[in-house]
């Protein structure tokens, strides 16, 4: 059994586009920094390779705008458990380093969250993450 756990949490107001949008760049920061969660190559029976996938499965919900910011301060909070965040800055930044250089210069209060990826031990996230409804 896994002793750690994946929660993607998507804004509930985001459009679809921005919704799968910020559900693969989260996943592109799961996959970079937890190497953990990226099982190994394999193949089908036909001899075929297949990259390694996570490892984990990963439940998708849902928070209005307000509650995400709430819980990325409180998993931010924690010592045991990483956040990472898609913001509305970086989806309308032209480059990484526009991105980062408007970023650096708002307020936390005013970044407006589009979707947040909790890592960390599995009741840790659902201590954040359990009354949250599923992504439909």
């Amino acid at each position: 059994m896994l002793t750690n756990k994946i929660v993607v949490v998507i804004a509930a107001e985001s459009p679809v586009g921005v919704a799968l949008n910020t559900a693969a760049l989260l996943g592109v920061a799961l996959g970079h920094w937890h190497a953990d969660t990226v099982g190994a190559d394999t193949v089908d029976a036909g001899g075929h390779p297949h990259t390694g996938m996570s490892a984990y499965p990963i439940p998708v919900l849902k928070a209005s705008a307000e509650r995400l910011h709430e819980l990325r301060a409180q998993a931010a909070a924690r010592d045991d458990v990483v956040v990472h965040d898609m913001n509305q800055i970086a989806q309308r930044a032209r480059t990484y380093q526009q991105f980062s250089e408007t970023l650096g210069g708002t307020k936390p209060e005013d970044v407006e969250y589009l979707g947040l990826a909790v890592y960390g031990p599995r009741q840790a996230v659902d201590s954040l993450t359990g009354a949250l409804a599923l992504y439909r």
